[in-house]
């Protein structure tokens, strides 16, 4: 019953007044009728009417209950509750409130009527107050206010069948509080909500229980807060600031009603959810552990038949969904229920620890039913860039309050011990729950767990497993670790991820992301990508402003996604350019903004104003500048290759649109097969750089048959460099809606990548004249960026200074030295820039009498010292009498008082050796002052002091005077033999210098006979020497008097002992090569990299070899496999070679890694032909040696079990093949032949060591991380392209050993898209690897060319271009003919050593790189056996003989020939070793050896091995000496010899004369 409400005053009045008189009701009207006698409703409505008001004007205190309760029988009646008249019932229910305040807190009304008045309560009364407009909605007011004031509801609950009522009571009010307006349009008060909520809270409140529907229909009120479709279907759409108005700012009336509830009675509620979830939950673990038990396996295709159906699972989802919400609004009435979510974590089925996972995170998260919020919007184009000070301004999403997280409470505070469970599943064995549990942890600390806020050892333990989800093994953990990382803002970035450690810091998170660039996995790299260039671009503004936090953190991204060039992945490659295109640099920035539509020009006039001083291209050519600022070597190298490749592209797309033109739409009159030869071969060109090759190939003829000459002209001005930025960008914009809106839009996919290559975005007339500002002022720190960009410019693509080349020279003017005022250095980027753009186009530059004198200025005056080349270049540009003119005036200041030491000698000196190369006549009268100072002043005296402790190298801005002269010097040497035009002169001239280039190979870079020259000096000398040999090999007359001899010493600079040689050796090699400017025979000398111990480098060396052999493979030209004869000679007169089983296991590694790089399916008969026809030969260096018949058997055996592993099918190559002649002769007889064919020469138990080889190399790739791998083609291309025969026998007999093929033992698995070169262990690497710890890097302005290396990319050259004259000729050896008998079968090896430089391949770039040797591989000589630790003195002999003395003198130079040390020499030095072996001296970190007469060949070795490896040695006579870089040393002089004789030097003399 209702409590009585009397107050104590009341009782003290009536205290005082008892003599007060009780209120009679005064109603005397019939309200009720005998059947067929109905009162007519109009008076029955006068009549309640006046009872309503008479009852409610009367105090419960003061009436007589006697009529009362007479009345409410009356009105109780079941003719008036059940009237069909809604007045009548409503009057009728007012008169009962009012009965029932006045006699409570008893009610004069029988069960019977109790239940009728509630059913005419919940099922009349209720419903009509969610209409306003209803004529009784006072009256149906009044009776919810007393209700709720009386307490009277609660009998309710005492009535029978009160579940009944109480359901359709909660129901009616939730329903009725959440539908929207009514017809009438006018909203329900908030008065009536809350007095609903209040009746409601009233019935909790009194209830000991409540029945389960009730608590039900509760809960589900928290539901409407769920997204349509569920969580997982609510995918965001971006909204924009005029769709705001669509997102809810408050929750839904029956949610904050049903959320109010919980949070007024939280104990009683506690109670009833708690039983609500129990009920749920239980049921769901019993069904899902009967599911699948404690089966180990967890994926959801494998669970059992009698496994949950989808309608359990979908339950029980909903389940999980509803306690989110509820965390959400009342955290507190949880308080049981969430023990039953931790138990859920434990449970052994997958699904239900996956939903707990999930659930728990978005609790943690304050995220409920309708989700996460939206990600954070990180606009790439946005201008001005976000600024952390501003964030709330620029990067404030559009919040909904159902998706905004929110927690009241701290859920790791309350929960403790439920939250480090939930730490723990970032461990668990399913994959999709580690993935839940990460996307769950990027919630909790992107919201900071809901806002309220994590503790510090909470927030570091969630950052450091979110770190180690980015290197899991699944992919789908790792693309939900990136996914993760998406929810943060611009500023969670920075104050949380950023303090665990920036991009380029080793193991931190951005670190961790950063490495997903290179992922396998298309979907995680992709995702990696794009978030790594959306936080760079949002980041732009701070970088700009050198805000120290963000430079840490972000400003290595740039960095880390240009190198993942170096994969070489054609894919990685495309989707590389989309991620520049649009989101580090997108085309679309900055955006244009326009005013509003009909604006007045008055209001818009401050906008417009804003606009004009806005520049688009300035403010692009910043962003490029800062990007290219940021780069690091290995990516800057990467960023300059591609824009170099551009106009390379533009030429390929342009001969494509030729053709296409030509082609008509296949409509054609004349030529038809051969114009569609044509586009195929075009298209195949432009095709083959894509991914997708077939299909980028056929969408590339479907474009040539739309035949829309629009797109045509389209592409031309995206591609045309005369045209700016603007006009590209709108061609490509108008370009891609045509084609999307085409009947071939899919034609888009494939010719955006190449539109992306081939477009002017980056180098862009339009950004040229913010470049040079920024060049001159040095704005923000980017002047030096600047100079290098218009460096590459003017070399890659000059064309686009052509609008700018006035203002260039006029700077040069401006900043011109004299000979008392110097230049700004950085000027001489801008200087080397015109330069090589007045080579190209000389009659661009102005040459007036000023700007000749201020270039003569710059040759005399200019710092640094290389200004001289520039300025020299741009005054002989023209090549005209004005020039040599010019030249002699130069070249006559120069001789006055030239002196080593003198003032600006350096700048006299780089001029001379320009003025050798371009005006040998004008240098041709001072020939002999030249050599003289040269040679005798320079080259042949030391003037600094040698000390143990120099350094191997230095770098060149550290570089002395005297070495300085000493580079310039020999490029003096060498640029007067290059400029000689008559072939017979230039090789006479030759000889002395060609001479004095080996000694410094020879002698370690020594060549003076009286004082040590420093160690950095002597790298650097036999560094330039080693490289001038290749300049000269470019031109045939000097590669002729290349001996093979000499080649194989000049091929041991890839394993000299510094780093910066044997790197920058490797990169000169690679530049002539990959330019066509070297003959085929000098790729031999790569292979020699195999044992490189800078892994960085090596990668790139196997990159830039795997796309050379592709490009080879495209013009079906057996280059690199015909090196597979050239590389068997070299290794068996390297100096290491032994016929030992260990250095043959070594040798083994060496075909190895060439076969990985170079074998395929199709080509691997011929490599395994090449190898097998050297064994039936003589070797010619040293006829009586069988070195290259061992290493044929070894080369047969690594084939046979590459072939093996690579589950290959070896054919037996059908045509003939050739040898050289140089390296290799013909044996007498068949026969003899046949014998040597029979013989196995390979130790007993080469073959279980090579096993082990191969077993090393699986167990690398298995220890391989997830991102890492080769990217060669799949095997089934190879498969494609190869047509072998049926295996049959050879004429020529195999070793018994290697002629059977064993069969697999089981069947290959599916080939891997790529494969990575052998990864030689550090205790399997070669011994006498010269390696030391450096960490420089070499300047390549060494160069005496101005056109730098495309970092392996060649230039194309199309249809009517001819290659370079060193490509086309080939090697001067000739073929080997076969035996007599076999004569028939001999083959011209020139044929195939042709190189003919037709559409150059895109290459990644590989150029040196510096880098310390990995501190495994330094102590390499403590792991050595005893016998590799006694050094000897002399160059080894080989196997099958010595050289008799007559080939000696036939193969080696007169020049070159060094005596032998006497008796006494060779027992001092013995001396000496025998104390370096006892410890005596560990000082210098690596000397070499004197040499000696031919002792064994395994101590010739040991000793450099020792050495290489830094083993301490003492140098004889008192003498430092640097570790020996080059082979034996067979040719090398003893110590404290002349390297020169005077009649050297004379005859010298003599020539230049």
């Amino acid at each position: 019953m209702a409590p009585t409400r009397r107050s104590a005053p009341a009782e003290e009045e009536e205290a005082q007044e008892p003599e007060q008189e009780l209120v009679t009701l005064k109603f005397k009207d019939a309200i009720t009728w005998r059947p067929g006698k109905a009162i007519p409703i109009d008076q029955l409505l006068k009549r309640l009417d006046k009872l309503s008001s008479e009852l409610s004007d009367m105090d419960q205190e003061t009436a007589d209950e006697g009529p009362i309760n007479k009345i409410a029988k009356e009105v109780a009646s079941h003719q008036l509750l059940s009237h069909k008249d809604k007045g009548v019932r409503a009057y009728v229910a007012c008169c009962i409130v009012d009965i029932l305040r006045i006699c409570a807190p008893n009610a004069p009304f029988t069960p019977s009527q109790l239940k009728d008045i509630f059913n005419l309560t919940v099922n009349s009364i209720i419903p009509a107050l969610f209409d306003p407009t209803h004529p009784y909605n006072n009256q149906h007011k009044h009776v919810l206010r007393s209700f709720a004031e009386i307490k009277s509801i609660v009998l309710l609950l005492d009535v029978d069948g009160y579940e009944t009522l109480l359901l359709n009571l909660f129901t009616t009010i939730f329903d009725g509080v959440s539908k929207a307006r009514p017809s009438s349009g006018e909203q329900v008060g908030k008065d009536v909500e809350f007095t609903m909520q209040e009746i409601l809270g009233v019935l909790i409140d009194d209830a000991a229980s409540l029945p389960a529907q009730v608590v039900d229909i509760m809960m589900a009120q928290f539901l409407r807060a769920a997204a349509p479709g569920g969580k997982d279907n609510g995918d965001h759409v971006p909204l924009d600031e005029s769709q705001a108005t669509l997102l809810l700012k408050e929750e839904p009336e029956a949610y904050q009603m049903a959320k109010n509830l919980c949070l007024q009675y939280p104990e009683k509620m506690a109670r009833f959810v708690s039983q609500y979830f129990s009920d749920v939950i239980v049921d769901a673990t019993s069904f899902m552990g009967r599911a699948n038990g404690h089966r180990d396996d967890y994926d959801d295709d494998e669970d059992g038949p009698s496994g949950p159906t989808e309608a359990d699972l979908k339950e029980l989802r909903k389940a999980h969904t509803l306690i989110r919400e509820v965390w959400k609004a009342a955290p507190t009435i949880l308080q049981n229920v969430v023990p039953q979510v931790d138990a859920e974590l434990n449970a052994d089925n997958v699904h239900l620890r996956q939903l707990a996972t999930e659930t728990l995170g978005d609790m943690i998260s304050g995220i409920g039913a309708a989700g996460p919020p939206p990600p954070p919007r990180l606009d790439p184009t946005a201008y001005p860039p976000l600024r952390l000070d501003g964030e709330d301004r620029v990067d404030a999403p559009i919040t909904n309050i159902l998706t905004t997280p929110m927690s009241a409470i701290s859920f790791p505070q309350t929960h403790s011990q439920t939250f480090h469970k939930f730490l723990s599943r970032k461990n668990d064995k399913a994959g999709a729950i580690r993935a839940s549990w990460t996307t769950a942890v990027g919630y909790i600390l992107s919201t900071s767990a809901g806002g309220i806020g994590l503790s510090r050892e909470d927030e570091t333990e969630l950052i450091k497993g979110l770190g180690e989800k980015l290197s899991d093994t699944d992919e789908k953990v790792r693309l939900a670790a990136v996914k993760a990382i998406e929810s943060f803002r611009f500023q969670d970035i920075i104050s949380k991820l950023a303090p665990n450690g920036g991009v380029h810091k080793e193991g931190s998170v951005l670190s961790t992301l950063a490495d997903r660039c290179r992922d396998r996995k298309p979907a995680v790299r992709v995702a990696a990508m794009a978030l790594l260039g959306r936080l760079w671009a949002a980041a732009t503004g701070e970088l700009l402003a050198g805000t120290e936090v963000v430079k840490t953190a972000l400003s290595g991204i740039p960095s880390r996604i240009y190198s993942t060039f170096y994969a070489n992945d054609l894919e990685l490659n495309v989707l590389l350019e989309r991620v520049v295109y649009e989101f580090l640099v997108p085309l679309s920035y900055p955006p244009q903004k326009k005013g509003p539509k009909g604006a007045s020009s008055n209001g818009n006039s401050q906008q417009q104003t804003a606009n004009a001083a806005l520049d688009p291209d300035a403010i692009r050519a910043e962003r490029i500048l800062l990007l290219v600022r940021g780069l690091d070597e290995g990516a800057r190298r990467v960023f300059f290759s591609m824009q170099a490749r551009q106009p390379q592209f533009a030429t390929a797309l342009s001969v494509f649109l030729k053709v296409c033109d030509q082609y008509n739409g296949g409509v054609m009159e004349e030529a038809a097969d051969k114009i569609t030869e044509q586009l195929q071969k075009a298209a195949s060109n432009i095709a083959r750089f894509l991914p997708e090759e077939g299909k980028s190939k056929a969408d590339l003829v479907r474009f040539a048959k739309v035949n829309d000459r629009r797109n045509y002209n389209l592409i031309k001005y995206v591609i045309g460099p005369e045209h700016d930025f603007k006009t590209v960008y709108k061609a490509l914009k108008e370009l891609i809606k045509r084609i999307q809106g085409s009947k071939e839009p899919g034609i888009m996919d494939t010719l955006l990548p190449v539109l992306y290559r081939s477009g002017c975005f980056m180098f862009n007339r339009s950004h040229l004249s913010t470049i040079m500002e920024y060049s001159r002022t040095d704005k923000d720190g980017l002047g030096g960026v600047a100079h290098e960009i218009l460096n590459e410019i003017s070399q890659k693509n000059p064309q686009l200074f052509k609008s700018h080349i006035g203002q260039l020279c006029k700077d040069l003017v401006d900043q011109a030295p004299s000979a008392t005022k110097e230049n700004d250095s950085v000027v001489v980027e801008t200087l080397k820039a015109c330069s090589t753009y007045a080579r190209k186009y000389p009659k661009d530059v102005p040459m007036d009498r000023e700007f000749i004198q201020k270039m003569i200025n710059y040759a005399l005056y200019g710092q640094p010292a290389r200004a001289a080349k520039y300025a020299v270049n741009i005054l002989l540009a023209q090549k005209d009498d004005k020039s040599e003119t010019s030249a002699t005036d130069l070249m006559q200041r120069i001789m006055n008082d030239w002196t080593y030491g003198s003032k600006n000698f350096l700048n006299k000196l780089a001029a001379v050796s320009q003025l050798e190369l371009l005006a040998s006549k004008v240098t041709a009268e001072y020939d002999d002052k030249i050599l003289n100072l040269t040679v005798q002043q320079i080259l042949l005296q030391v003037r600094a002091d040698a000390h143990d402790k120099d350094p191997d190298w230095v770098e060149d801005g550290d570089m002395d005077e005297e070495c300085q002269a000493k580079c310039l010097a020999l490029k003096v040497l060498a640029n007067r033999l290059r400029s000689m035009e008559d072939v017979n002169e230039a090789k006479d001239k030759a000889k002395p210098v060609w001479s004095l280039f080996k000694k410094l190979i020879t002698q370690d870079g020594e060549l003076c006979k009286t004082k040590d020259t420093p160690k950095h000096h002597r790298s650097r000398l036999r560094l330039l020497a080693a490289q001038l040999f290749l300049k000269l090999c470019t031109q045939k007359h000097f590669d002729d008097i290349l001996t093979a001899a000499d080649f194989n010493k000049l091929a041991l600079f890839t394993q000299d002992a510094v780093q910066e040689v044997r790197h920058g050796f490797i990169a000169k090699l690679q530049k002539y090569l990959a330019e066509g400017k070297l003959r085929s025979r000098f790729y031999t000398i790569v292979f020699l990299t195999a044992f490189e111990p800078n892994p960085q480098f090596k990668t790139r060396t196997e990159t830039w070899i795997r796309s050379r052999a592709r490009y080879f493979q495209g013009l079906k030209q057996h280059v690199l496999e015909a090196t597979m004869a050239r590389l068997l000679s070299l290794l068996a007169h390297h100096p290491d070679y032994n016929d030992d089983l260990d250095s043959l296991i070594d040798h083994a590694r060496y075909i190895l890694f060439y076969v990985s790089l170079v074998a395929t399916e199709a080509n691997l008969g011929l490599i395994f032909k090449y190898a097998e026809r050297i064994k039936q030969t003589k070797d010619t260096l040293d006829p009586n040696s069988v070195a290259h018949r061992v290493l044929s058997d070894v080369a047969q055996a690594v084939i046979r079990k590459w072939q093996e592993k690579k589950n290959w099918v070896l054919g037996v190559w059908p045509d003939k093949v050739g040898l050289p002649l140089g390296l290799f002769s013909v044996l007498q007889s068949h026969s003899e032949a046949q014998a040597f064919a029979e013989k196995q020469y390979t130790p007993e138990g080469f073959d279980d060591k090579l096993d082990e080889v191969f077993r090393a190399l699986d167990r690398k790739k298995k220890r391989k991380s997830v991102d890492e791998g080769g990217s060669h083609p799949p095997s089934k291309k190879a498969r494609a392209t190869a047509q072998p025969k049926a295996p049959k026998a050879t004429k020529t007999a195999a070793p018994k050993k290697a002629a059977a093929t064993p069969k697999p033992k089981k069947a290959a698995t599916k080939p891997k898209r790529a494969t990575s070169s052998p990864v030689v262990p550090d205790t399997d690497r070669r011994r006498s690897g010269r390696s030391r710890k450096s960490n420089t890097y070499i300047e390549r302005d060494s160069s005496e060319d101005d056109e730098e290396m495309l970092d392996g990319v060649a230039e194309w050259q199309y249809e009517g271009g001819s290659g370079d004259e060193g490509a086309d000729k080939g090697d001067k050896e000739e073929d080997v003919d076969a035996p007599p008998e076999d004569e028939e079968e001999a083959t011209a090896a020139e044929e195939e050593e042709k190189v003919v430089e037709d559409e150059e391949e895109e290459e990644a770039p590989s150029t040196r790189r510096g880098g310390r040797v990995t501190k495994k591989t330094a102590p390499a000589a403590a792991a050595l056996p005893s016998r590799a630790k006694k050094a000897a003195p002399a160059p080894a002999s080989r196997k099958g003989g010595s050289k008799p003395a007559a080939q000696e003198t036939e193969d080696d130079e007169s020049e070159l020939s060094d005596p032998a040390p006497s008796d006494e020499e060779e027992k001092e030095e013995e001396q000496e070793q025998e104390q370096e072996e006892d410890g005596d001296d560990a000082k210098s970190s690596s000397v070499s050896p004197a040499p000696s007469s031919p002792p064994a060949t395994s101590k010739a070795a040991n000793g450099r091995r020792a050495a290489a490896a830094g083993a301490p040695k003492v140098a004889p006579k008192g003498k430092v000496k640097a570790a020996v870089p080059a082979p034996a040393r067979a040719i090398r002089g003893a110590r404290g010899k002349k390297v020169l004789s005077e009649e050297t030097v004379d005859a010298m003399d003599e020539d230049s004369d």
